[in-house]
This record gives structure tokens, C-alpha cells and sequence, in this order.
């Protein structure tokens, strides 16, 4: 991991506790709150223990780019947990037949990038 990388790691690291510090529920409860602070700290500490080995300068990219949707999102719509995505089982369906492996990778490749995370921690 070059020099850089790491500091864009770190400072990712760095903005999500912030964030957890100052975050709002936005139903104003003060249990929600705290439920919401403690997601954000839990999703931000397990996720990167578990890619802290990465070395693959490609894969680092992807983690922080889901990483930075991830924090976009949450700040958008005011909801920490990831948004689900909603496709009909047989939405992908390819030209040539219905054949579940190519359903199944389909649906992988549509899968959007701040969800790629969710499904192995689940």
C-alpha cells in the first residue's frame, strides 16, 4: 500500500467516526440515535479489520469507492444502513435461455457498489 493510499484509508477511517460522533436520527429519538452511532462504529470497525490486509491496489480502490458511497448515502437520505435494491427474480433474464448460473452472475454484475460489502457480513 503506497504512502498515499494509506492516508486515503485512514482519512476515510477518520471521517466515519466523526460522523458517528455527530450523527442525527432522523426520527429524533435519542434511542434510535445511539442504536444508529453504534451501527455506524460496528459496520466501520468490521469492515476494515477484515480488509486491513488488502494488498491489491485494485481491490483497496473498490473498498474505499464503496467505502465514500456508503458515507454519501448515509448523509443523503439520513439513514446509516446500506439501501437495499429491489429486482424481480427473473428480471435478468439473459436472450438465450433461464439458466440460474447466468441469473445468478447477472445479478451479481448489477449488484450497485455500496452493497458489495453488506451481503459477506450478513
Amino acid at each position: 500500500m503506497t504512502t498515499a493510499t494509506r492516508r486515503e484509508v485512514l482519512g476515510l477511517y477518520r471521517r466515519i467516526f466523526r460522523l458517528a460522533r455527530t450523527w442525527q436520527a432522523a426520527s429524533g429519538q435519542m434511542e434510535d440515535t445511539i442504536k444508529e452511532k453504534q451501527y455506524i462504529i460496528n459496520e466501520a470497525r468490521t469492515l476494515f479489520q477484515k480488509n486491513k490486509n488488502l494488498t491489491d491496489a485494485d481491490l483497496i480502490k473498490q473498498c474505499t469507492e464503496e467505502c465514500t458511497a456508503r458515507i454519501e448515502i448515509g448523509l443523503h437520505y439520513q439513514i446509516p444502513y446500506p439501501r437495499p435494491i429491489h429486482l424481480p427474480p427473473m428480471a435478468l433474464t439473459p436472450l438465450q435461455g433461464r439458466r440460474l448460473q447466468s441469473q445468478e452472475k447477472l445479478r451479481k454484475l448489477s449488484k450497485p457498489v455500496y452493497l458489495k460489502s453488506h451481503d459477506e457480513i450478513s
